[in-house]
């Protein structure tokens, strides 16, 4: 873990790049238990125990004692892990404060889905089912969604978040570039590297490869239609292979940022944030945007 990181994107301290929120106060919660803050549970035998839930309990309590009790306005913010942290503690976010303080939620890269990998399998969902049930992790999870599901399906935020009664942002991009090499390329589902091309290079792929792609897209855009209806919600889901847009200076409010219209990632939060306007953006299907800051991966 490295001994000091920059604040960058929504957390810069300059308004000139990040004009919304630059003065406020802006804490960043280190991620450390393996399960978005959500585990409670042990493993005796090897000496294992989670605590995530109470760690998160225990950094909520002393901001709350160091003054952020005193906040007129708040916004829980994380990406990828944190992203899902972020929506699995929104509510609970929430009822830190009274009911006067303004306070919303921002999932950065946190809508990971329970997809199908390139060979058929369920590669997310096997390493979800671990997480799940080596930390203990239901009895952390809503009850709306596990009166209904499985643990593992409510750990999935399709199956949370139009659920979550605070308003909340997704800022996602709809090929997540962790979810392409991570759950539907992952290397044990292309043995024979058919695929390693088309992965590492689009201009590499077939007309059935992208629409593999394709595919996904039409699944994440699935799981965010109910909430999407909501006209406290906010989304921008744009045609990239990106993940994790709103805490790097390049993406989140440069002139070269990505934009879906025209209109990039800080200024549609930051719309969304102080109800300037609604922001309901999804980008037309790639490869249309040439805004996109891609991750290349190997």
């Amino acid at each position: 873990m490295e001994k000091s990181i920059n604040f960058t994107g929504i957390l810069s301290n300059k308004a000139e790049e990040n004009p919304d929120f630059y003065n406020w106060n802006r804490v960043r919660v280190r991620y450390c238990d393996g399960a978005s803050f959500a585990g409670e549970g042990q493993n005796e035998a090897n000496k294992l125990y989670f605590r995530g839930q109470r760690i998160w309990l225990a950094a909520m309590e002393e901001l709350m004692a160091k003054g952020m009790q005193n906040a007129n306005q708040a916004i829980l913010s994380g990406c990828s892990a944190g992203g899902l942290a972020s929506i699995l503690h929104c509510d609970e976010f929430k009822n830190l404060f009274p009911e006067t303080t303004k306070v919303k939620c921002l999932s950065d890269a946190g809508l990971f889905l329970d997809a199908t990998n390139v060979a058929g399998g369920h590669t997310l969902r096997d390493m979800y089912e671990g997480v799940v049930t080596l930390q203990g992790v239901q009895k952390n999870l809503p009850s709306t969604c596990t009166s209904q599901k499985d643990p593992t399906s409510c750990f999935f935020p399709q199956n949370l978040v139009s659920n979550v009664k605070t308003p909340m942002f997704l800022l996602n991009a709809a090929y997540d570039a962790w979810q392409v090499d991570q759950s539907l390329i992952p290397s044990l589902a292309d043995p024979h590297g058919l695929w390693r091309a088309c992965k590492t290079d689009r201009s590499h792929c077939n007309s059935s490869q992208i629409q593999f792609f394709q595919d996904f897209r039409n699944q994440m855009l699935d799981a965010v239609k109910i909430f999407s209806e909501s006209n406290q919600n906010g989304l921008f889901i744009n045609s990239c292979f990106a993940h994790c847009q709103s805490e790097r200076k390049d993406t989140w409010y440069e002139n070269d940022s990505p934009r879906i219209g025209n209109k990039g990632i800080a200024v549609s939060v930051g719309d969304w944030f102080f109800d300037r306007t609604a922001v309901k953006a999804i980008d037309c299907p790639y490869s249309c945007d040439k805004t996109c800051h891609d991750v290349i991966l190997k």
